[in-house]
């Protein structure tokens, strides 16, 4: 591998690393929004409108740092791979110029009534403005994802004269992976929601501050996340059968076995060092027979190996092995706090059990942890193809000095540090100046008028209403 291919590698990957954490953060919020205004026009309790008020703050900020920062990814196709760009852009560009059409257009536009139209339009038009933008962010997701797999189990293509034609748009779209990698994609955002909604409510109620907001964003944070959690288990059950139909090196790779045919009763490994060049685990750590269990459904079933696919084919196992675990990992915990919430709910313990607050409030980013690791699971795993079985990523890289790729990449880690720090900051003082106080919904339109009029982002920043 050239330097240049490495470098191209890398900024493509930072680049798009930072960006996923704003659209899983957006999508996720976006359906809390739409759940808390929902219930706030239909009980007319002040608390839900609290809530829909600071979350939207954060919601806006996430969405704006998500948008900026995708831009950039369409022109680095043209930066780093410029040839997989002249092959594969007749197919992969209508996918993402509909994204643009179906999806961006709907949120940009309704996203102005989101955020100041409250006390213009009326609640119930305003409700509809915030499912259109929900609406907008899941056609989003479902674009993206049919780009990104049908990179991952190309269909509907055949090569000619040199270059990718379509053959099928339906099986292009609508190719083999995608139909179970986008409700995997939508849950993790929704569970990031879950789990970022429930864990800022548990701080809140460690800190004994705004108990009400707490207890309601706790509540519901679990509610909706422990059913998401269940359903998570089964469709990434079924993702990880899909892939092992088509990618088994990917999924090989993520077990952290080596040999054609593991012995019977494989253990299932959670610590590897793995020695690429020898094919080879230099240490290993792991339940015995579990490997047989979870991934075999028997006893005594017998594991595969990445041994089965050519050298030159092989993903790096080290990164696919360890993107796996950190999401697996990630999962069993969210399910165990799920069961235990449960639990706790029944016995009226849930907002005072003081451990499982503390496990809650440090979960908070745990969904944007198991959507990166899952991403660099998809994505090395993919390796050395950018489209699987048809490109090497090798085969598609700008003819771009190493030196070029080198400056590029260390002015984007500059700027998205900037951008990053300022969303922490602006977070974290949202968070610890809490919601504002609450209104009277049920005062005459004239007053709640009034009572809503001061801005949203005056709000935020901590200004006095005017």
């Amino acid at each position: 591998m050239t330097d240049a291919t490495l470098l191209a590698r890398i900024q493509f990957a930072f680049t798009v690393s930072f960006h996923i954490i704003f659209p899983t953060i957006s999508i996720g919020l976006a359906l809390y929004l739409a759940v808390f205004e929902g219930l706030w026009l239909k009980t007319k309790d002040a608390v839900y409108l609290q809530i829909y008020k600071f979350w939207l703050n954060i919601f806006a900020m996430a969405f704006g740092v998500g948008v900026v920062t995708g831009i950039v990814l369409s022109f680095e196709f043209g930066l780093g791979f410029a040839k997989f760009a002249k092959l594969a852009g007749p197919i992969i560009g209508p996918m993402i110029g509909l994204e643009v059409l179906t999806s961006f257009f709907l949120e940009a536009g309704f996203l102005g009534i989101m955020l100041f139209g409250l006390n213009r339009v009326g609640p119930r038009l305003h409700f509809f403005a915030t499912c259109m933008v929900v609406l907008g962010t899941v056609l989003s997701a479902s674009w993206i994802l049919s780009a990104n797999s049908w990179m991952q189990t190309p269909d509907g293509v055949a090569w000619e004269n040199g270059r990718l034609v379509v053959t099928d748009w339906w099986r292009v779209v609508v190719n083999p992976s995608w139909l179970i990698r986008l409700p995997h994609m939508l849950s993790a955002a929704y569970l990031t929601g879950s789990f970022l909604v429930a864990g800022v409510g548990a701080w809140y109620l460690l800190k004994q501050k705004h108990l009400t907001f707490a207890r309601r964003t706790v509540s519901l944070g679990l509610a909706i996340g422990s059913v998401l959690i269940a359903g998570q288990v089964f469709i990434g059950d079924i993702l990880y059968g899909t892939m092992l139909k088509y990618q088994p090196p990917k999924m090989q790779a993520a077990e952290g076995v080596w040999e054609t045919q593991s012995v019977s009763a494989a253990p299932y490994l959670w610590v590897i060092i793995p020695d690429q060049k020898n094919q080879r685990n230099l240490f290993e750590f792991g339940t015995p027979r579990l490997g047989s269990i979870w991934l075999t459904h028997s006893l005594d079933g017998r594991v595969a190996g990445l041994k089965n696919t050519p050298v030159p084919d092989q993903p790096l196992m080290g990164m696919a092995f360890y993107g796996f675990r950190v999401m697996y990992v990630i999962a069993i915990a969210m399910f165990a706090l799920a069961a235990a919430s449960l639990w706790l709910r029944w016995r009226g313990k849930l907002f005072s059990t003081r451990w499982f607050l503390i496990s809650l409030t440090l979960m908070t980013p745990s969904g944007i942890l198991a959507t990166l690791a899952g991403w660099y699971l998809a994505e090395t795993g993919r390796q050395p193809y950018v489209i699987y079985g048809l490109l090497h990523t090798a085969d598609a890289v700008s003819p771009v000095p190493a030196g070029t790729l080198l400056t590029s990449l260390i002015a984007f880690i500059v700027i998205y540090s900037i951008f990053f720090t300022a969303f922490l900051v602006f977070v974290i003082r949202a968070i610890r100046r809490g919601p504002n106080e609450l209104v009277d919904v049920r005062a005459p339109s004239g007053s709640l008028k009034r009572a809503l009029r001061p801005s949203i982002m005056a709000s935020t920043l901590g200004k006095k209403p005017i």
